[in-house]
């Protein structure tokens, strides 16, 4: 690849970080970030790290990030977003030699690389994942892994493949799952006779052995059922038609010869359409007989993270195959439009805060600016109480807490029931740190006495004005930061 080839890339990836912004520690990224944190800093969350231990310890991104700052001496939240950004240069890069093996032009490799450069922000039906997040998590170093395992598959570099599929199963063991699924798939379509029930039958085998065939119980079962996209039965008709649609799609590309394509182009979108009907099997089958409830957990719909990903390339390619061609004017009143409509899905999905949440700039909210204030000014072993549902709380943008502010915190509603569903371990301290603070719109000096008398508890974050007789060193136009007297002996 030239040098003016990877500008090019380098230049796409950072106008998609203007259009899809970016945003640390949001959403699943409040798992991933204290991962990350913790390694560079390992005096930091002495309370409460299980609750995103248990993903970091599967795999060796948060290690690598984390190392990553703590080598270099730079600020840990440069060094998230040099990694953001970094993702989305490898998957763009990643796209572009998928392109290649699939189209003859450059034009149409071009094409597919700024098709999904443009949606990213595109939700992959009911599955709660986008193709890329704005933010940083396992996903965005093994997606563009797993498109280049696929890439060096199809043009026969065997053992490179081979090594990208590795570095998906350290970064993310699940996503490594679909990926050997579908290079799996793609080796029996070069078959005289192929038959997809052969590569069922050899990932099933170790399944039984994962969960216990009987139905979830107690709390472990409330954060299960928390996680509506576990269950394919509750998706609504439009998510139903992400699944559907895609399929139909790639069927029919799949079945005439088209304008600029290669064989490969056919037998990748030929070989997407069993992968995704095998998994939307398993999806069906975990999702009936209350005895398979647990297995909801290995969440088979993910699968078509990676078939998003790919169709959004090859349907690019086509674009400029059969649309675009060579004429500027088109490219701008096709792409210009999309880039607009994806920058305001996502200012939408984030009104309170900046597009691009840059490392160090001030923060306009002000959740953030008093998760920042306790970053500054309170202790490392500081730990922290506030509402268990402040997430879903209007003006807070699904910022995490510990992602943020940096510091330990009794568990929360609504991210924390995501690590129980996946680790029913945790479900009994989670029971009882979150119903510990039920009411706490109307906590008083006393409700937080009781609270710390039980937990580790020495601050709170609550709204402003906090309860009479607590010292509270902040304040801003919404909450207070507040110390809980210490009680006595």
């Amino acid at each position: 690849m030239s040098s003016s080839s990877l500008l090019k890339v380098l230049l796409i990836s950072a106008a998609a970080v203007l259009i899809h912004g970016y945003h640390l520690g949001a959403d699943d990224g409040a798992i991933y970030v204290p991962a990350i944190k913790s390694v560079a800093d390992p005096s930091l969350y002495p309370f409460g790290s299980e609750f995103f231990m248990s993903h970091a310890h599967l795999s060796l991104f948060s290690n690598m990030v984390g190392d990553s700052a703590r080598l270099t001496g730079l600020p840990v939240d440069l060094v998230i977003f040099a990694w953001h950004v970094t993702g989305i240069f490898l998957l763009l890069l990643a796209a572009w030699k998928l392109a290649g093996q699939c189209f003859e032009s450059e034009g149409a490799r071009w094409s597919g690389v700024i098709l999904l450069a443009g949606m990213l922000s595109v939700p992959v039906a009911g599955t709660a994942l986008a193709v890329m997040d704005p933010y940083l998590t396992a996903r965005s170093l093994s997606t563009p892994a797993t498109l280049f395992a696929i890439a060096c598959w199809l043009s026969l570099q065997r053992k490179q493949a081979a090594a990208w599929l590795l570095f998906t199963f350290l970064i993310h063991p699940q996503m490594s799952v679909f990926a050997a699924a579908f290079l799996g798939f793609l080796e029996l379509s070069r078959r005289a006779i192929p038959d997809p029930r052969n590569e069922a039958v050899a990932m099933a085998a170790g399944i039984p052995f994962l969960f216990p065939f009987r139905a979830a119980s107690g709390p472990a079962r409330d954060a299960l059922f928390s996680r509506t996209y576990f269950f394919v039965y509750q998706w609504t008709w439009y998510e139903w038609a992400g699944i559907l649609a895609p399929l139909v799609l790639l069927w029919a590309l799949a079945s005439v010869k088209l304008r600029g394509t290669t064989p490969v182009f056919r037998i990748v979108a030929g070989t997407l359409v069993p992968f995704g009907m095998l998994f939307t099997a398993a999806g069906l089958l975990v999702g009936m007989p209350v005895c398979l409830e647990n297995y909801t957990r290995l969440q088979p719909m993910r699968s078509f993270h990676l078939l998003y990903v790919v169709l959004f390339v090859l349907v690019g390619g086509l674009v400029q195959e059969y649309a675009l061609k060579t004429r500027v004017r088109r490219w701008f009143l096709l792409f210009a439009p999309m880039a607009a409509g994806m920058w305001c899905m996502q200012m939408t999905a984030y009104p309170a805060s900046l597009h691009v949440e840059w490392p160090g700039e001030r923060s306009e909210n002000t959740w953030n600016r008093a998760f920042l204030w306790i970053r500054g000014h309170t202790p490392k072993n500081a730990v922290f109480a506030l509402d268990p549902q402040y997430m879903s709380s209007p003006g807070e943008d699904m910022h995490g807490f510990r992602a943020v502010a940096e510091r330990s915190m009794l568990a929360d509603s609504l991210k924390d029931s995501g690590a129980v569903s996946l680790f029913p371990q945790l479900a009994d301290d989670w029971r009882s740190q979150t119903q510990a603070e039920i009411g706490w719109q109307q906590f008083k000096l006393q409700d937080y006495e009781k609270l710390a008398a039980e937990f580790p508890v020495t601050w709170i974050l609550t709204r402003s004005p906090a309860p009479a007789g607590m010292a509270c060193p902040y304040y801003n136009r919404d909450f207070a930061v507040c110390r809980i007297p210490r009680p006595l002996p």
